[in-house]
């Protein structure tokens, strides 16, 4: 799971962050792995310095998420087991947006840690957070019960699962209103700006191109598509996808998932043409 923290971790429009994104975009898809030569070109698409990449590489390989490796004498780097399970996970967040429904399912995670285990506890109350779940209490937290293998997963990690108990419920019965309980359990106040500041930052490059990009393949149209995919590929991991009785009347979640979609249906195919054409370089 560490993976998936350091993912996390990178703010979206680092060196890192956008490196972390060509690798998870491309380098599966070239085989696992890449010339050090063409991850350095694709980098320098995105206005980053070959010097600069080279870091950012060193910083991923300590992270274990990348490892150099010869290939018929070319040096590159491979995908690591680990990460590709993360990337694999962060796929399907990612491209496919969670919806709930007033009748789908919850998770219930109850927990007391005792007080020599306290960095476990801050652990798993951060890998808990950045999963989507909300906290009702302090040993008590909620999510769409879709992500139960997920808490699972973290409770076993963590070697914490004889602490928890995991509860499966319908809708939770509240004192008041759902959407006053949903923003005491999540911060949708921060989620609804990364939306808007996701469609702050892409909007206008869905505008300028509302279908498939014409002509060859360029380095500005790859540059618009990895950064999309950087500053969009946290908020499918901290917003649940809360069912709209539990949201604010003014939500800008479908907005923000509308215009990924439309980038993704006229960028991807062309990014990954430049990409295809650098290697062949």
């Amino acid at each position: 799971m560490s993976a998936v923290l350091d993912d996390m971790d990178s703010r979206p429009g680092s060196t890192t962050s956008l490196l972390r994104t060509v690798i998870g975009l491309y380098v599966r898809d070239a085989g696992g792995w890449m010339a050090t030569r063409h991850i350095i070109a694709l980098m320098e698409a995105l206005g980053v310095t070959a010097a600069v990449s080279r870091t950012a590489l060193s910083r991923l390989k300590k992270k274990e998420i990348i490892l150099p490796q010869l290939r018929h004498g070319v040096p590159g780097f491979a995908v690591t087991e680990g990460a590709a399970a993360m990337l694999a996970r962060g796929d399907r967040r990612i491209f496919n947006p969670r919806f709930m429904t007033a009748k789908d399912r919850w998770c219930l995670v109850s927990f007391s840690i005792p007080e020599t285990e306290r960095e476990k506890r801050h652990q798993l109350r951060r890998r808990l957070h950045w999963i989507g779940c909300g906290t009702v209490a302090a040993g008590l937290w909620i999510c769409p019960d879709s992500l139960r293998d997920e808490v699972e997963e973290i409770l076993e990690d963590l070697e914490l699962r004889s602490l928890a108990t995991v509860f499966v419920t319908d809708t939770p019965l509240v004192g008041g209103d759902l959407r006053d309980a949903a923003s005491a359990w999540w911060d949708l106040d921060a989620l609804a700006e990364l939306h808007r500041d996701f469609v702050r930052h892409h909007d206008s490059v869905s505008d300028a191109r509302t279908s498939a990009p014409s002509g060859s393949p360029s380095a500005e149209t790859f540059a618009s598509y990895v950064r999309c995919i950087d500053r969009w590929r946290i908020i499918p991991y901290l917003d649940p996808g809360l069912p709209p009785e539990f949201l604010p009347e003014d939500w800008p979640g479908m907005a923000g998932i509308a215009l990924f979609e439309r980038i993704g249906a006229g960028y991807a195919g062309p990014s990954a043409e430049f990409v295809r054409a650098t290697l062949e370089s």
